[in-house]
């Protein structure tokens, strides 16, 4: 048997009723079409889906773990051929629309070829309020902006891309964010998108989406990639703000009689603001030394040995000047006889 032009790549968990179906409508789509094709049916299910893949020519593969992203990357290590075609096995994608998807590719006007329910034909109860209307669109317009794309649904499960494009993704995400990352992975690695409308079609059986959830792991999936405007932004103007109130009120003197609770409040944002900064840069070496995050500017300049070093010797030396100023409210404490004191403003700038 010759190489296969065309690899269709089905995930599927329990899906009997409708596995057949999404099987069928693609080998007729590419025998209408005279293109050479397999299916591979990515099965981690309890019930007859994968003896129904097997009936019909499909192959099947069987994850070591389950997962959404896991079923498409163990599918896409048995691929064989030029051009990959992504759909679920419940039967809401009409995988008789694949040519429509094949065609940018073939004709080289695209790298990576995704559907758009947004732009095309929502069929009634086929997709909930909540995921139409808030869910898509919001998570959707997050990526387009953190991540200069220019995309209308950014969920589709249908979706085509070049063996060539898909290796240069490095894709690993286990779960439903495997979505977000092939999305993020091909603007990072300029491939050439374009979006074909389609119609999306009502499940028969109940879905395995976790609407929380699975929009959370979206969600968190991009702060990793893109942590400056959760962290860095937010969590530098509430140190601003914080550090301003508490210098201020530091500097009148009398802090327990004039200011006392703005005080610890601005010194409450301070320390939040520097945790969240903290947190941020967290996640961006974490991104870079997981390859999500170029390595350049201010970020890279930290992580030299060097800066490394600078940094250290400014946290000891930091550490030492707490110590000493808190040492001297200690002090100062046993020697009223472990009575009241009136140093909240030192005690409080030392903790910080």
């Amino acid at each position: 048997m010759g190489q296969p032009l065309v690899s269709v790549v089905i995930p599927c968990m329990n899906e009997e009723k409708t596995l057949g179906s999404c099987i069928g409508k693609a080998r007729q789509a590419l025998e209408r079409e005279c293109l050479e094709g397999e299916i591979i049916v990515a099965d981690n299910s309890t019930d007859s889906s994968g003896a129904i893949a097997k009936s019909m020519g499909a192959t099947l593969i069987i994850p070591q773990k389950k997962g959404y992203g896991n079923a498409y990357l163990e599918g896409f290590r048995h691929a064989r051929g030029k051009y990959f075609v992504l759909a679920d096995a419940d039967d809401t994608y009409d995988l008789n629309e694949t040519p429509r998807f094949l065609a940018p590719l073939l004709a080289r006007e695209a790298d990576f070829v995704i559907g758009s329910r947004l732009r095309g034909e929502i069929k009634k109860d086929s997709m909930p309020w909540l995921h139409r209307y808030i869910g898509n669109p919001v998570l959707t317009k997050i990526l387009n902006w953190l991540f200069k794309t220019n995309i209308s649904d950014a969920h589709c499960g249908m979706r085509a891309i070049t063996r060539e494009g898909y290796e240069k993704l490095g894709l690993r995400s286990e779960g439903m964010e495997f979505a977000s990352e092939m999305i993020i992975e091909a603007a990072r690695k300029n491939l050439r998108i374009k979006e074909v409308p389609i119609a999306y079609y009502p499940r028969q059986t109940p879905s395995k989406l976790h609407s929380w959830g699975d929009g959370w792991r979206h969600l968190r999936f991009m702060m990793l990639y893109n942590p400056t405007p959760f962290f860095y932004i937010p969590g530098f103007l509430l140190f601003t703000l914080g550090a301003f109130m508490t210098l201020t009120l530091a500097m009148r003197g009398n802090v327990e009689t004039t200011g006392l609770h703005s005080f610890i409040l601005g010194s409450m944002l301070a320390i939040i603001g520097t945790q969240m900064v903290t947190t941020g840069s967290y996640m961006k070496i974490y991104g870079i030394l997981n390859n999500k995050i170029e390595k350049k500017g201010l970020t890279a300049k930290l992580l030299d040995y060097h800066s490394l070093e600078f940094g250290l010797l400014t946290g000891i030396l930091l550490f030492i000047g707490g110590m000493t100023l808190g040492s001297d409210v200690v002090l100062k404490w046993i020697s009223s006889g472990y009575g009241s004191l009136s140093e909240v403003g030192e005690a409080v700038i030392s903790w910080c």
